[in-house]
């Protein structure tokens, strides 16, 4: 089944002969995928059969343009993908991950503490809170219009009565901005939570510093705490392929546990840090999927940095 097909558009009909024309690119490029979705005008349905109820996804309505640029007022294929992750993780459905080299319980938040960073929607934490995790942080860049969505995706869809087993997770809402460790919230939660949720953050190469400092921050110590980075190719491999290089990350104390490509009818492919040139329509199509841990050298770099 296709990653986009369990959402869609909640609002009024459209006018505008652009949105007319960008719904059915679909039909006229029928290779074409949609890796963002909605918009201020339209909240999202997401739908899956192992939730007793649809989520309503709101989306920022930004009139700043530093916040518009930050690009939250969107749903993206990465968040999607890792929620479908997250949930197949918790209830033990079948998904082949990683080429078939891991099971999907890999993805299981039960009983764990979950931290996501660049949160936008926050689709994969409301997930994991209605999934069994044990308690879920949910940040983004500390915008009024920014965290206010966020807070109302948390107020309607953190039900009990939206889980399969009706329980949830704590589920709250702070505002972090990558690198800046220096805060109240960074300095209370630095090495609280066994997985940390990244998705679509990797498109500006100037920040892939300050988010290896924030997930190396807030990762705890155990050998099986993991930061999950799902990223689309869209802005090209180019401008996100850094992040993933041994020698930042390692001076941050992180390193790669597992890394792979999935396109958004699931095929997998092995990840490559170059492929030649790649076409717009077919870049858009594929995600990298990475798992990240603590390196052998964390408790050095965490001493440099104390």
């Amino acid at each position: 089944m296709a990653l986009t097909s369990r959402i869609s558009l909640h609002g009024p009909a459209t006018s505008d002969p652009e949105d007319y024309l960008c719904s059915s690119l679909g039909v006229i490029f029928p290779d074409d995928v949609t890796n963002q979705h909605g918009d201020a005008d339209h909240s999202l349905i997401y739908t899956t059969p192992h939730l007793r109820q649809p989520l309503h996804i709101a989306l920022a309505d930004l009139d700043q343009e530093n916040d518009r640029k930050l690009f939250s007022h969107y749903l993206w294929n990465a968040s999607l993908l890792l929620a479908e992750f997250v949930e197949a993780g918790a209830l033990g459905l079948s998904l082949d991950v990683d080429l078939g080299r891991l099971p999907p319980t890999y993805f299981d938040v039960t009983g764990l503490e979950c931290l996501e960073l660049g949160a936008g929607t926050a689709l994969p934490s409301l997930m994991a809170a209605l999934l069994g995790a044990k308690n879920v942080v949910v940040t983004d860049y500390p915008s009024p219009a920014v965290l206010g969505t966020l807070h109302k995706n948390v107020t309607a869809n953190a039900k009990p009565d939206l889980s399969p087993a009706s329980t949830l997770a704590p589920l709250t809402v702070e505002g972090h901005a990558w690198g800046e460790l220096d805060t109240p919230f960074a300095a209370q939660h630095r090495g609280l939570f066994d997985r940390v949720f990244v998705c679509d953050c990797l498109w500006m190469p100037w920040q892939h510093a300050n988010l290896h400092k924030s997930i190396a921050w807030f990762l705890n110590d155990s050998p099986s705490a993991r930061a999950w980075v799902v990223a689309g190719f869209h802005t090209g491999r180019d401008k996100m392929r850094g992040f993933f290089d041994d020698t930042a990350l390692e001076s941050a104390g992180l390193a790669v546990d597992r890394i792979w490509e999935r396109d958004c009818d699931g095929v997998e492919r092995e990840w490559l840090w170059d492929r030649g040139q790649e076409d717009v329509s077919e870049r858009k199509r594929w995600l990298v999927v990475c798992s990240l841990r603590r390196s052998p050298l964390a408790s050095n770099v965490e001493g440099q940095v104390s």
